[in-house]
């Protein structure tokens, strides 16, 4: 990048936890968020009873004012950037003051929003029954909308709209943002919410894990030889970017620097994923960060245990960093939190930098003989320095993204 981009602030909802000193626990200890959920088993067929869900949170606390045209989803995020804009120490006048601007992105807006506006019509004829505000919560860009509205934000708004690649690739563009000088501050992120229609559909796709619902704790698997698909989670994560000499101007705390992000499309299949691709998208960040493949202590894999996606997915990695670099995914211990995912990992990528370890990928007993050879981190965390990490994240449509970031 050509200017530095630093990253001042971090807020977090998980299954495990909602800080990063909770997250890196669980990283560490193999505690995990994966439930079993009977209210969903056989509901409109869905096989997979596993969810991993945020609890312990008070998403009705706001004026109603204030959240009225929010879901779930865009609750979470608020929750999460709230957490991040105090770390990072910015006050209202700065959110106001046309410096700040904000991308953040999500599979999609409220799922039970767009529930009673649709059974309103198909039950009763008439669209109203989610009530004038429905739409706003299940809008594709409900979560950009409402963060920008509950903040006082004013300069540019960027909704990521990526699928598992939103929360990264919110970042991604938040940084470019910044390195242009366009803005001062990017708020950037994504959060997901927990819905049936959500696991109906991964279901239908045969993407889900259902061979584990009476063993909650051992799924998901990624790269494991007996994994069977993914288990949906739900959360949000938030980091605060912000231009190097800004953030040294006013004092703020410079947790990591953000040094290269590469994105791509594979432009071969809307859901099947492409090695090459894949691959393109790491040469691309490392490229962005100028640095080689030599210079990773960690990846963060996308890794969501679905059998086509993780060996796709480990030789794309193979390719780049043959078996020297590090390999972990954190899905064994929240499930795939879906538009979230990028954000909450690459926060947990800023926690690596300082920790001393590496996690293990939990589950991981047995890499499967489809995944290449890669220094897969198994059983315990691993001592390490970590200076440079950099995170993957691959959606449906082929869009691909990795960011590469460096110990501040």
């Amino acid at each position: 990048m050509s200017a530095r981009v630093a990253i001042t602030g971090v807020g977090l909802v998980t299954p495990v936890g909602h800080d990063l000193d909770a997250v890196l626990d669980a990283a560490r200890t193999g505690r995990h968020g994966v439930v079993r959920r009977p209210p969903w088993e056989g509901l409109l067929g869905i096989r997979s009873a596993l969810v991993a869900a945020v609890s312990d949170l008070d998403l009705d606390r706001w004026p109603r004012k204030q959240v009225r045209t929010m879901g779930r989803v865009a609750r979470l995020a608020t929750e999460a950037t709230e957490r991040a804009v105090r770390a990072a120490g910015l006050d209202s006048d700065m959110l106001a003051s046309g410096a700040v601007g904000l991308a953040y992105g999500s599979t999609h807006g409220a799922s039970d929003a767009w529930e009673r506006f649709a059974r309103g019509f198909i039950e009763e004829g008439h669209f109203f029954g989610g009530g004038g505000g429905a739409y706003l919560q299940f809008m594709s860009h409900t979560c950009a909308a409402n963060l920008a509205l509950f903040f006082g934000v004013r300069g540019r708004v960027v909704p990521a709209c990526a699928a598992c690649a939103s929360g990264s690739l919110a970042i991604g563009l938040a940084a470019e943002a910044i390195r242009a000088g366009a803005q001062d501050v990017m708020l950037a992120g994504g959060a997901e919410e927990l819905h049936y229609i959500t696991a109906g559909v991964f279901d239908a796709m045969g993407a889900t894990s259902s061979g584990y619902n009476d063993r909650p704790q051992d799924s998901p698997r990624p790269f494991d030889s007996a994994r069977d698909g993914l288990v949906l989670g739900e959360g949000a994560g938030t980091l605060v970017l912000e231009g190097w000499d800004h953030a040294r101007a006013r004092g703020a705390p410079i947790l990591a620097e953000l040094v290269g992000f590469g994105t791509n499309c594979d432009g071969v299949h809307v859901t099947a994923p492409s090695a090459r691709g894949m691959q393109d998208a790491m040469c691309r960040a490392l490229a962005d960060a100028r640095v080689s493949a030599g210079d990773v202590d960690y990846v963060s894999a996308h890794a969501t245990a679905t059998v086509v996606g993780d060996a796709c997915e480990s030789e794309a990695t193979f390719a780049v960093f043959g078996d020297r670099a590090p390999v972990s995914s954190f899905k064994g211990h929240i499930g795939h939190t879906l538009g979230a995912c990028g954000a909450i990992e690459a926060a947990l990528c800023v926690g690596l930098l300082g920790a001393g370890f590496v996690p293990p990928t939990r589950n991981l007993a047995r890499v499967g003989d489809d995944c290449a050879p890669l220094d897969y981190v198994v059983g315990a965390p691993r001592d390490a320095r970590v200076d440079v990490a950099l995170t993957n994240n691959f959606a449906f449509g082929g869009i691909n993204t990795s960011l590469v970031l460096r110990r501040a």
